[in-house]
């Protein structure tokens, strides 16, 4: 164990809902929870405004919505959490060669490893100095914890929550976890907190006077041993820089349960492309592939198969999904499914059977269209124009259904249904099945077949930027306002309007903020608060600035 705090656990404070607050100023104070939308999706995570609600990560949908049915419910928006993680990371990285992402949102930081800090007051400064620059660069707050190991530095940071620091002087440990409850320690769930309270141990002062052989006893040789240990605020874990990926994986759960077995190898299949392009943007090729159904009465089978070599290769991997899923029996009904690769490495061995299969379908797909052109009746163009678009109408609305079950996996950040989205592809599609033209029709069944997000970015080519607020019925409301903007007007638009379109997220912190000054999100902010944990006070540390 070290003998300065030197440790540093940063956690940002309601990550997604502060984000989404600090981008839409009507937000701003209000409780936002962000999840998926789904009758069976899950918060993500809820503003400290909702929390009071007694909304939390984690609970289901539907439940957040009778304790808070005012609040705002926004899907996530996952590569704009991306972009801020990465500027926090870059200030991390700048205090240390040793920085331990554990999410998004949540860091582990070796100060002593990156010469910034010694002693108690270097390591208070720096922790004082990153909270404000991740203020000033992201106009988000984060709360520090700092301590001479990784569980008391987490502990910390739970403790200054929100918008604090807390730092734990050195031989003062066991005074502070002695009175919290075991559930405080990392490793103690509910099973294992009901568990030690049938045993008459409720607090972690508890838990290290039962002594090791005692916990043993109740818990299993490693289990005991290792909480006995933290009950001793002993903890030898290093700050490591670089974790290995062990395996990638995707999942959907959908809103109705699939019954079609054609509907499920067709998910299986887009599932499967999804996580082999996780797995090249990882950059990292695999040999095991993973098939994960849960079905209608929430048993859950896992099928496995080994190739020969790790591959990256979409089709291989949907093929050895496919062969899984003959193994499941899907009668009843699914309600989740997941496709994931194992067994990563760097490198690939290439499957020439697979690489000539897929040059086969090529060159079958390329005579048919070359068959097609060669015909040149007129008829036989518009009819063909016709029954694209008609098929890619279905097809979207289609597969936007399953896509709007994934609100539980929170896997991605794609865009959902919305409310009536197939009457109007349906419409769209058949004003040009009869003779209009191939363009047109394409043109009228990509607008209709748009699907709007709450709480993801638009554009209008009139009104400029907003978010859309809801979406139903062919109708999406849309809330005009930028992060350094007032709060803005609402305006409702047809769900295939031209004039509106997706568009990136704009920076929370216009680029001359950056550099110093306020912000807009900072305008009226709280002080820094700041705390720290002496002997001789009873109970929980106190924070200033928490609630």
């Amino acid at each position: 164990m070290r003998t300065a705090p030197t440790i540093l656990h940063l956690d940002m404070d309601a990550f997604y809902a502060s984000a989404e607050q600090a981008a839409k100023p009507s937000l701003r104070g209000k409780a936002v929870v962000v999840g998926g939308l789904g009758p069976r999706g899950v918060v993500a995570t809820a503003s400290y405004e909702a929390r009071r609600f007694g909304v939390h990560s984690a609970m289901p949908m539907g439940q957040a919505r009778r304790l808070a049915p005012n609040a705002a419910y926004l899907v996530p928006r996952f590569s704009f959490y991306r972009q801020i993680s990465d500027q926090v990371m870059r200030l991390l990285r700048e205090l240390s060669p040793l920085v331990e992402p554990l999410s998004l949102d949540e860091a582990f930081v070796d100060l002593e490893a990156g010469g910034v800090a010694a002693d108690e007051a270097a390591a208070r400064a720096v922790g004082e100095r990153l909270r404000a620059d991740i203020l000033r660069v992201t106009g988000l707050s984060g709360s520090v914890g700092l301590a001479v190991s990784k569980m008391l530095a987490k502990i910390a940071s739970e403790q200054a929550k929100p918008d604090g620091l807390l730092l734990i002087s050195p031989g003062t440990e066991r005074e502070l976890l002695a009175p919290m409850t075991v559930r405080t320690l990392p490793g103690v769930g509910p099973a294992t907190g009901d568990h030690l309270r049938r045993a008459g141990i409720t607090t972690v002062g508890e838990l290290a006077e039962a002594g090791e052989d005692e916990l043993v006893r109740l818990l299993g040789k490693a289990h005991g041993g290792s909480l006995y240990a933290m009950a001793l605020a002993r903890d030898e874990r290093p700050v490591v820089a670089e974790r290995d990926t062990k395996s990638v994986s995707v999942e959907d759960t959908y809103d109705v349960d699939i019954h079609d077995r054609v509907r499920v190898r067709m998910e299986v299949a887009r599932l499967a492309d999804r996580c082999v392009q996780r797995l090249r943007d990882a950059g990292h090729s695999g040999r095991t592939i993973v098939l994960k159904v849960r079905r209608f009465d929430f048993s859950t089978l896992t099928r496995s198969e080994t190739l020969r070599g790790p591959t990256d290769d979409p089709g291989v991997v949907r093929e050895a999904a496919a062969r899984l899923l003959e193994s499941v029996d899907t009668t009843g009904g699914v309600r989740l499914l997941g496709v994931g690769v194992s067994g990563l490495a760097d490198y690939t061995q290439e499957d020439l059977f697979a690489q000539a299969q897929a040059q086969a379908q090529a060159d079958a797909e390329a005579g048919v269209g070359g068959g097609v052109a060669g015909a040149g009746a007129e008829g036989v163009v518009e009819a063909e124009a016709g029954v694209r678009a008609d098929v890619g109408a279905q097809g979207g609305a289609g597969l936007g259904t399953g896509e709007a079950g994934g609100g539980e996996a929170l896997d991605g950040d794609g865009r959902g249904v919305a409310a009536g989205g197939g009457e109007a592809g349906g419409e769209g599609a058949s004003g040009d099945g009869a003779g209009g033209d191939a363009a047109g029709g394409a043109e009228s069944a990509s607008l209709a077949e748009r699907r709007w997000s709450a709480g993801h970015d638009v554009r209008h080519a009139v009104h400029g930027a907003g978010w859309v607020q809801g979406s139903g019925l062919g109708r999406v409301t849309v809330r005009f306002e930028t992060p350094g903007s007032a709060p803005g007007r609402v305006r409702t638009f047809r769900t295939d309007d031209p004039e509106l379109e997706a568009s990136d997220p704009l920076p929370l912190v216009a680029s001359g903020h950056a550099d110093g000054g306020r912000t807009a999100v900072e305008v009226g902010a709280a002080e820094d608060a700041v705390g720290t944990w002496e002997p001789g006070v009873a109970g929980t540390p106190e924070v200033s600035g928490a609630p």
